[in-house]
């Protein structure tokens, strides 16, 4: 397929697309009906007022013989005219005010579709997409796609009504000064046509600057102590202004566009109506047409300029839709790697054996496998704790079991259950997870424990808190458990968040306990204090914990050293160390210091 082939490929899937948007309509047929109905009258008042006026001038004030005038005639054609106009005013207003209110209601649709598809795509789209791009299609893509439902297709309906209408009503008051002004129309439509043409692909590329602008912003407002303590704030400021000079110089570049096309229309409008002014007027002289005729003639093709004029704004706020409902759509229509089956059952309420069976797993269909033939049988009630250098797909494993990802080869079983087989809110509901990257909502330190169950207790709270080792220093906030949490969790150190994050996992009750190095952001005696009750809590339940600290590996009843994917060794800490090399090097390289530490501290702690 050659370029162009691909390229004229692309906008008819945006035509059908922007299709595709307005046909959201019908969520809001009435209101939509209602629109165009007032459109018609609205439409229809306006026509009609042209015609009344010349039946003033030449009837009720006849110029060609004044003392015929008729002042009644001229009364009753006035108050008509402002009777007309009130009722055009009024059915205006609804036209605007309905279509208003139901491309409103299509961008909520489209808003909360975006979104419930967003949060339920896998992990490996989020992988790869940007989260700027992401915010830019759920608000400036959507509200580009509003704004021409709302105002775009209304005023293309008017265009065509008054078009066709004023056309046929200029052929019946004159047709030798209408062949005069066909011609100005045909070359204005030919112009808009060719801006239409280069103008899509240009609002298009403004979208895509935009969104990598978004992510920039994004990243910098997110990651501001970061950038601050390493002194990249020229670096970043520098790449700000570069997404900023690209948004800037594609939208110029449209603007350019725009700036060339609607001068040379309104030349040749105005151009045309000089042309019937000086005709009509020889005409009035020549007494071939009436002064009234030649006035409801200018004011007909004045009101035919309008429609004309719209044309570039319906054009460009087409270009401009069809372009975002190509990336709305785009997002839509992107199929979800982890589906349910159409049978899934609802996982009954496990004992917690997890079974791996000959998995491998890679990210995506041309990368290399992450994990190779990766088996082993976690009983219920057991603790697996795996070790490995980074990269060595830890993390994998622990994302593999709530369904984050699904294996590319092999199995997942619960109970002797395939996680494929059930539905992911009942496999999850059952699973309490901390991640690597402690993550915590705005609102209320109590809001946060209670993310996977808003309707617990106080009481049940307070317990999750003080199993997390996380009361004590709630209660020394002076609002204790209504202390609000800053954006992203910015108002607490490193160890609160993780301690209030094992909190929310543990409210759960849940009967697989996943851990990512959950303590890595804590001191020794925080991680003493955790740990202690993690013993405890994980008693009865079947836990996945990745660690690089000795203490959390001691009492594992299952440990898994991964090299490169593979499970390399496994066992109990006493087993690996007479038996594994590299569970040895782990343990002398990365974790003896730790160790020692671990006991420095606890001494210090029970002398």
């Amino acid at each position: 397929m050659t370029a162009y082939s691909r390229r004229r490929s692309r906008e008819k899937m945006s035509w059908a697309d922007l299709r595709r948007g307005i046909a959201q309509l019908s969520a809001q047929k009435w209101v939509t009906i209602g629109a165009y109905i007032s459109l018609l009258i609205g439409t229809f008042s306006t026509a009609v007022i042209p015609l009344l006026v010349r039946s003033i001038i030449d009837e009720g004030l006849n110029p060609n013989n004044p003392t015929q005038s008729d002042e009644n005639l001229v009364i009753r054609l006035s108050v008509l005219m402002v009777g007309i106009a009130i009722v055009g005013g009024v059915f205006t207003f609804l036209q605007g005010y309905l279509a208003e209110r139901a491309s409103q209601w299509v961008a909520y649709d489209l808003r909360n579709n975006l979104y419930q598809k967003i949060q339920t795509l896998s992990f490996s789209y989020h992988d790869r997409a940007q989260t700027g791009q992401l915010m830019t299609r759920a608000t400036s893509d959507v509200e580009a796609l509003r704004m021409f439902i709302g105002q775009g297709l209304i005023f293309a309906l008017n265009a065509i009504l008054l078009l066709l209408g004023i056309t046929l009503i200029l052929l019946a008051l004159n047709w030798q000064l209408t062949m005069v002004v066909i011609p100005a129309l045909i070359l204005m439509a030919i112009i808009f046509a060719i801006f239409g043409v280069r103008a899509r692909p240009l609002f298009q590329a403004v979208q895509e600057r935009l969104g990598v602008f978004n992510t920039i912003l994004q990243e910098n407002l997110a990651g501001i102590r970061v950038v601050k303590a390493y002194n990249r704030e020229a670096y970043e400021r520098q790449r700000f202004q570069a997404a900023n000079y690209a948004l800037r110089d594609a939208s110029l570049r449209s603007t350019r566009v725009i700036a060339t096309i609607f001068p040379s229309a309104f030349v040749i409008a105005t151009l045309s109506l000089i042309l019937v002014v000086w005709l009509g007027g020889n005409f009035v002289i020549d007494n071939r047409l009436e002064l009234g005729e030649l006035t409801a003639f200018t004011t007909y093709l004045s009101l035919l300029l309008v429609p004309v004029a719209q044309l570039g704004f319906i054009i460009a706020s087409a270009s401009q839709a069809s372009a975002s409902a190509s990336r709305i759509f785009n997002i839509l229509d992107t199929e979800n790697e982890i589906k349910e089956k159409p049978d899934a059952i609802v996982l009954p309420p496990i004992k917690g054996k997890v079974a791996f069976n000959n998995v491998s797993f890679r990210y995506f269909s041309n990368s290399e496998y992450v994990l190779s033939n990766v088996s082993f049988v976690a009983q219920p009630g057991q603790t697996v704790a795996l070790l490995g250098a980074t990269g060595s797909g830890k993390s994998t494993i622990i994302n593999l079991i709530p369904r984050f990802y699904d294996p590319t080869e092999g199995s997942i079983t619960i109970d002797d259950i395939d996680i494929r087989d059930v539905t992911l809110e009942s496999l999850r509901r059952q699973i309490g997870i901390v991640l690597q990257e402690t993550r915590l909502f705005t609102g209320t330190i109590r809001d946060n424990i209670a993310f996977g169950r808003p309707e617990a207790s106080e009481e049940e709270i307070i317990a999750a808190a003080k199993a997390a080792a996380a009361h004590d220093f709630i209660m020394e906030f002076p609002q204790g458990y209504d202390t609000p949490v800053g954006e992203r969790g910015v108002t607490l150190s490193g160890g609160q968040k993780q301690r209030i994050a094992i909190a929310r996992a543990l409210i759960l009750n849940p009967r697989i306990l996943i851990l990512d190095d959950s303590t890595s952001s804590v001191d020794v005696q925080t991680e003493y204090k955790i740990q202690k009750a993690l013993d405890h809590l994980m008693h009865g339940r079947t836990s996945f914990v990745i660690a690089q600290r000795i203490s959390t590996v001691l009492n594992a009843d299952l440990i898994l050293v991964l090299d490169k994917g593979r499970i390399v060794a496994s066992g109990t800490h006493q087993e690996l160390l007479e038996n594994s090399p590299i569970y040895a090097e782990i343990y002398h390289s990365q974790l003896v210091e730790d160790s020692a530490e671990a006991v420095s501290s606890l001494e210090e702690i029970n002398p």
